[in-house]
């Protein structure tokens, strides 16, 4: 869980249903398609369940700079009808207005079931949601070894603990702790601002008060936040450096999409990272038989922790059956090895952005 994230409630996967299938067969693919809602469902039953005041908000626009990026929105409209879900709705050009003022789109796809959320009050929600289990949390307790053996224990600097079951979820931040994750993983960073409170005109930027992320490869994402200001990210830096000029890689961006924005106050700016996978799919699988790991949500963190969470539970309780098919899957490490996956993944990003600054 992460309260940086920009709090996009975005379902599915880094990857459209179809080209799971295609990839890792039909079985995996209808499950997976299966559960592409789920991890969105979960956050609102918690949010309902534990009374978490994090300013839930439904509905998700993808808005699209060209025409082939229409095609490729019906696409996944239809993709994910056949898989029973029928909460998406193309927009053309002229009903865009309803939800987002800007020249920048030729149209886009409303998922209804989409939403956004203040990320930081859901995890505080649900670490006193867990607190209140009887669950504990040790925060300043940075890991130094994980020993997955028969009895695993977790070493801290100031003490150890022996536990019957360990899942590791250190994502983006697991650092070189366990080498045999770090190399199936890449830290990315991705940057934030905030705008000061705009009043009515936040609203009226943002009518329907749906969030938004465009379609290109490098995308941008935006939304209304609770008390008026907008908040807006994007750009990538691969390793997960934070960036030292986060207002000049975001402002101008921010500005092509809200001209209206351009003497706004930024109060806030900040930065985080997510875990890549070279497939762009997320991983879970088991380091012993004991010890269990997720991580690589690809930038869907919001959703997908928590429905590998539920997996990682189900596992646990002795019902693995869904954690088991994933596990299953094949993961690869990046290619080059720590040393070059950040120059082969930035070399393949900068291709991918030429070709959204050209429209191909």
């Amino acid at each position: 869980a992460s309260g940086r994230n920009g709090g996009q409630i975005v379902n599915g996967y880094s990857r459209d249903l179809d080209v799971i299938a295609a990839r890792y067969g039909e079985t995996a693919g209808q499950l997976i398609g299966g559960m592409a809602l789920e991890g969105g469902n979960i956050i609102r039953e918690r949010v309902a369940k534990y009374n978490i005041d994090c300013h839930l908000v439904n509905g998700g626009l993808f808005a699209a700079f060209t025409q082939k990026q229409m095609r490729g929105l019906e696409h996944h409209r239809d993709v994910w009808a056949s898989y029973g879900h029928h909460s998406l709705e193309m927009v053309d050009q002229a009903g865009l207005a309803a939800h987002v003022v800007t020249d920048q789109y030729v149209g886009g796809l409303i998922d209804h079931l989409g939403g956004h959320i203040h990320p930081l009050n859901l995890v505080q929600g649900e670490a006193a949601a867990l607190e209140s289990l009887g669950g504990q949390i040790f925060e300043n307790s940075p890991v130094i070894a994980v020993d997955t053996g028969t009895q695993p224990v977790v070493k801290t600097a100031g003490g150890e603990v022996r536990a019957k079951h360990v899942l590791v979820c250190g994502n983006a931040y697991l650092g070189n702790l366990l080498p045999e994750l770090a190399t199936k993983i890449m830290p990315v960073s991705t940057q934030v601002l905030a705008t000061e409170p705009l009043g009515d005109e936040a609203a009226r930027l943002l009518p329907s008060n749906v969030c938004v992320e465009d379609c290109n490869y490098v995308l941008d994402y935006y939304r209304r936040t609770a008390d008026n200001r907008i908040l807006y990210g994007g750009g990538i830096v691969y390793g997960g450096a934070d960036s030292v000029a986060i207002r000049a890689k975001i402002i101008p961006h921010m500005l092509k999409t809200f001209p209206s924005l351009k003497n706004a106050r930024i109060d806030f700016t900040w930065s985080g990272n997510f875990a890549l996978t070279l497939t762009r799919f997320p991983q879970v699988g088991k380091l012993s038989p004991n010890v269990y790991y997720s991580h690589g949500c690809s930038g869907h963190g919001v959703t997908t922790t928590h429905l590998l969470g539920r997996l990682l539970g189900e596992a646990v309780a002795g019902s693995p059956a869904r954690f088991d098919v994933l596990a299953a899957l094949p993961y690869y490490p990046f290619p080059g090895g720590k040393m070059f996956r950040v120059p082969l993944t930035a070399l393949g990003a900068w291709y991918y952005g030429l070709r959204d600054r050209f429209g191909v």
